[in-house]
This record gives structure tokens, sequence and C-alpha cells, in this order.
């Protein structure tokens, strides 16, 4: 089976997408206006095909090792750029752009030393930690406080409550996949 099927192909691209990304989200400087709206339907859209390709490459038997390494990647690309945006516009601390990519980088560094030996494919807490991850940076992507005036101060701590249960779930299963490899699992996220 050739490794450049539609799956890959389509997690090839949220890869190559994501300085795009970037750029909409840095372009009006913080200004919330229509790069914003922008970014944050990019993100969606890009996180979205990850749930998309993963289902094409099951459902067709279009599996491969490649896609297993390089579809976390894609994810901890894309989020990676948003967190580190955010906080480049001062919307998020650095502290938790920092615990995140420490994690991510450290994680996805290992999986990629001990990918001759295995290719290990994500956790249901990796999993989890990802769409909680997902879910928080769409919401502090989206201007909702701009938009809803008044009310602006419970957009402000859906914001804070999700990047929480993100940056928890994100050290949980950075401290679940490091047990798993520790007592010779092959789990990862």
């Amino acid at each position: 089976m050739s490794n450049w099927n539609a799956p890959n192909i389509i997690t090839t691209a949220r890869i190559i997408a994501t300085p795009f990304f970037l750029w909409m989200l840095l372009a009006d400087n913080g200004e919330l206006g229509p790069w914003r709206w922008a970014a944050a339907a990019f993100f969606v859209v890009a996180i979205a095909t990850d749930a998309w390709d993963g289902h094409i490459a099951r459902s067709r038997g279009l599996i491969t090792n490649l896609g297993k390494l390089l579809d976390p990647i894609a994810d901890k690309f894309l989020t990676g750029a948003a967190l580190v945006g955010l906080s480049i516009l001062h919307e998020l601390p650095w502290w938790v752009t920092i615990v995140v990519l420490v994690r991510e980088i450290g994680i996805t560094v290992h999986r990629l030393m001990v990918a001759r030996d295995v290719v290990m494919a994500a956790a249901w807490m990796g999993k989890l930690k990802t769409v909680a991850q997902s879910v928080a940076i769409t919401l502090a992507l989206l201007p909702l406080a701009s938009v809803l005036g008044a009310a602006a101060p419970v957009a402000i701590w859906l914001n804070i409550i999700t990047m929480t249960i993100a940056v928890v779930l994100t050290i949980a299963s950075g401290i679940d996949y490091i047990i798993g490899f520790v007592r010779g699992g092959k789990r990862a996220s």
C-alpha cells in the first residue's frame, strides 16, 4: 500500500497550511477583525480534517505507519501555532503555551526516536487531550467577547475554563504516556 493515500495527503496539507493559518491570526495585530474570524474558521476546518482523514483511513483500510506518525505531528503543529499566535497577541499567557509545547515536542521527539522499533498509535487520553485543546483553542480564537458586549465576561470565563481543562489533560496525558512507555506499553498521544 502506498504511503501517499488520501488520508496522508490530507494530513500533509494540514501541516503545509499551518503557516498560512498563523499568518491570518497575526495579520490584523489582534484587532479581532475579518482576518481573526478567517483564522478561527480555518482552524476549525483544519482540525476537523483530523477526524475526517482518520475516518477515511480506518474505513478504507488505508492506515499506514507514515499516517500514524504524521497525524499527531499535524495536530501538534496546528495547535502549537495557534497557542504561539495567541501568546504573541497577549491573549494567552506564555507559560500555558510553553507547558503545552514542552509536552507535545517531548512526546513527539520520543515517538520519532522509537519509530524504528514501534509506531505507536494514539491512546484514549491523548485523543481526549487533542479534543480539549481543539475546543479551547477554537473558543480562544473566536472573538466572542467583542461580539457579546455586556455578556463578554461569560466568553472570557468559558475560555479560561476550557483552556484550563486542556492544559490539565495535556499534562495528564503526558504522564500517562511516560507511565505507559516505562511499563512497556505501546501507547502514545
